[in-house]
Order: structure tokens, then C-alpha cells, then sequence
């Protein structure tokens, strides 16, 4: 089969590699479409290589079509349509998939919409509602909007009940992500982060939990005026890896200031979180009350656009990779 590696210079090629063997508690599955993530460009750049077992290549959730069971898999059958979250190596034609990462495609999506879900809206379940014990009447305070996680995040937040404010980086921006639907969109050019969220405090609606991929001096100053008990969740450091955190707030108002990274997580937790989605989110993408947004999908052998539309920051949702196994 084909996968696509990056040569010694970074370079992204279409390559030929072994076929995947499976375990007997694993699926074959053959990819139609793989959605683009932040770790993608990393990995590329050799800072951030697939855990142990899984393929060398990039690629965190895909979409497909089970090709071949293995011997103990009773739960799935040949043909069924699914998406999967992967520890890697979605970019490809093919991947070994333990059956619990499996998730059926939700009733209505496309392919492409599907592989859209599993890394992102786990990320998004997880420091929500896990880490962030989110809950209905409650504000989230959900930075970089016009993000691929926060095109999830936001209205998964809102078909929940939260109330939710995030900022982006400029009004143009803001117009665009306005359909996900955000209570207050910060111009964090223009605007105080921290200023909104002490007067969102002095208003009676302080931030109950953040889910931060940005970090940086702004943690710092906005965590004093969190709600009691608050949870600040940190999933990234995209604005700076250094903050000064106030601690009186954080005694006295009993916050909790916490990393979490889905990627460590155990498989067993995983398995968790992904018939979590399938029980209590499933249902809202059904109904439409959540809509995976796309913002591009590009053929396997244009990765390169792919990346850089990332790199460039343009996308408002997902970028997403199809492949053709025609050719």
C-alpha cells in the first residue's frame, strides 16, 4: 500500500510501504479520508513521533470502511462504515485499528465530515466535560476560535447548554467563526483578555472552565477571575510556554490549573471517551444540533497545501485529506 512519509528534508512523498497486519483484536480499515491536526506538523518536523506500535506516519483520525476483521472481533463486520482515532498513521490506504477506537460514521455525514470527529471531538469531550466538568448554564472560555478545535469545541459546548466566550485575532476573523455560535468573540488584538473576563466576573457570569491551546502571560492574568472551583484546563502552549499565576485566587477561589494531553492517555481511557461520543454527542450531529465544519479537502497527494494551509493559520475548521483508491 501507500502511505505518505516525510523524507530526510521534511518533504511529504507518496509512498510504497508494508501492508498493515493485524492483531485478532484488530480491524483493517481501508482510509477514504484523513482530517488534519496541529500534531501533524510537528510529527513532521520530528518533535512529536507516533507511541510505540503504531506506523511512523502522520495521521490521528480517519474515516474508511472495514476491510478484514480480526479473529475475536465480534462487534463490527466487513463493510461497515466507520471512523477511527488513531495514535498514528491515518495518512495512508490503509490501518490496523483496535476495534474499541472504532466508532460507527454518524447517521447524515459524508466520509470526509466523519474523519473529521474522532481526535478533535475527543480532545473537545474530554477537557470540557471530563477535565472541565462543563455544565449546562455554565461559561467556557474556549481561545483561538477560528481553530479546527474550536470549530468543535464551541458548538459542542453550546448544544450542551454552556455559555461561551473565545477570541481570535482580528474582526475579520470574528465574522467568520460567528456561525459557531459564541456568546462574546474577543478581538484579542484590540482587546484585554483579561479585562473582559473581570468584567464577565463583576456581570455574575465568570468563566467556569477554560480550554486553553494558547497559554502564555494571558493564563496568568485572566485565571484570578475565574469562577469558584474553576477548572483551567491547558491542552497547548501555542502563545508562549511561561506565565505568572497568581496564587492567592487560586487558594482561595479553589481553582484547578490542569495539563491534559489526549495523546498520553491510556487506550483503555480512550476506548472511554470514544463510546462516551457515541452515546451522548452522536445523537446532537444526528440531529444537527453539531455540524463538523470543513474548511477544505484536498487529494492525499496535495498534503503539502494541506500543511500549509494550516501553517498559514487561513482555515475556519477542519482540513481534510482524501484517498483515492482508484489509482
Amino acid at each position: 500500500m501507500k502511505a505518505m512519509l516525510a523524507d530526510e528534508n521534511k518533504n511529504l512523498v507518496w509512498s510504497d510501504v508494508a501492508d498493515p497486519i493485524i492483531k485478532e483484536d484488530e480491524v483493517l480499515v481501508k482510509i477514504y479520508a484523513a482530517a488534519l491536526n496541529r500534531a501533524d506538523l510537528l510529527q513532521r518536523q520530528g518533535k512529536y513521533p507516533s507511541p510505540k506500535g503504531c506506523p511512523e506516519w502522520m495521521g490521528l483520525e480517519i474515516s474508511g470502511e472495514i476491510a478484514e476483521l480480526g479473529e475475536n472481533v465480534t462487534n463490527w463486520k466487513i463493510g461497515d462504515k466507520v471512523c477511527a482515532l488513531l495514535g498514528g498513521g491515518g495518512y495512508a490506504e490503509y490501518v490496523a485499528v483496535k476495534y474499541d477506537m472504532l466508532m460507527p460514521v454518524p447517521k447524515g455525514l459524508s466520509m470526509e465530515e466523519a474523519s473529521a470527529l474522532p481526535e478533535a471531538y475527543a480532545t473537545s469531550y474530554l477537557n470540557l466535560f471530563i477535565e472541565g466538568h462543563l455544565e449546562k448554564g455554565q461559561t467556557a472560555f474556549i481561545p483561538a476560535g477560528a481553530s479546527g478545535l474550536a470549530s468543535v469545541a464551541i458548538p459542542m459546548a453550546k448544544a450542551f447548554g454552556a455559555r461561551v466566550i473565545t477570541s481570535v485575532l482580528s474582526d475579520e476573523i470574528a465574522e467568520k467563526i460567528a456561525p459557531l455560535g459564541a456568546d462574546i468573540i474577543i478581538n484579542s488584538t484590540t482587546q484585554s483578555v483579561e479585562e473582559i473576563l473581570k468584567a464577565e466576573e463583576e456581570n455574575g457570569t465568570p468563566v467556569n472552565v477554560s480550554m486553553d491551546c494558547l497559554s502564555g502571560e494571558t493564563l496568568g492574568k485572566s485565571l484570578p477571575f475565574m469562577a469558584r472551583g474553576g477548572y483551567w484546563i491547558v491542552i497547548s502552549t501555542l502563545a508562549g510556554i511561561e506565565t505568572n499565576v497568581p496564587l492567592r485566587p487560586l487558594l482561595t477561589k479553589g481553582l484547578h490549573l490542569v495539563g491534559s494531553m489526549l495523546r498520553n492517555r491510556t487506550p483503555e481511557f480512550k476506548a472511554y471517551i470514544l463510546a462516551e461520543l457515541v452515546e451522548k454527542v452522536w445523537p446532537k450531529i444526528e440531529s444537527g444540533a453539531i455540524k463538523p465544519s470543513i474548511y477544505k479537502v484536498l487529494p492525499i497527494e496535495q498534503a503539502e497545501e494541506a500543511h500549509a494551509i494550516l501553517e498559514r493559520g487561513e482555515n475556519i475548521g477542519k482540513v481534510v485529506l482524501k484517498i483515492n483508491h482508484n489509482k
